[in-house]
């Protein structure tokens, strides 16, 4: 999962979507905030594109086919500042596919 993970960062709004949930929620810092389904590929679609993305701190909790992935990420493309966040993924496996059903993102300054 680690790898379906960091290519929710560098690979782009589709690659996103193909591993994501239908109906999916994700929190990124406000604005956009709280998005569903087809506003989250809206959103990501303006603010993809990172050119490296360091994951640290990980930790997983499965229970059954539930996971839950913890992390900091320090995220870094051409023009922007480097974006640094506590992130949190939640995935289903759903017919032996990992799929993203939340995403939630806390900035850190």
């Amino acid at each position: 999962m680690w790898g379906i993970e960091e290519h929710f960062w560098t690979s782009g709004a589709d690659s996103a979507r193909a591993t994501t949930a239908t109906n999916a929620v994700m929190v990124f810092p406000y604005p956009p905030g709280i998005l569903q389904g087809d506003q989250i590929w809206v959103h990501l679609r303006q603010r993809t594109g990172w050119r490296s993305v360091l994951l640290s701190e990980r930790r997983v909790m499965c229970c059954g086919d539930i996971a839950i992935l913890t992390y900091f990420v320090s995220a870094e493309k051409a023009g922007v500042p480097i974006y640094k966040a506590l992130c949190t993924s939640t995935y289903i496996n759903d017919d032996d596919t990992w799929l993203r059903l939340c995403h939630q993102q806390t900035a850190v300054t």
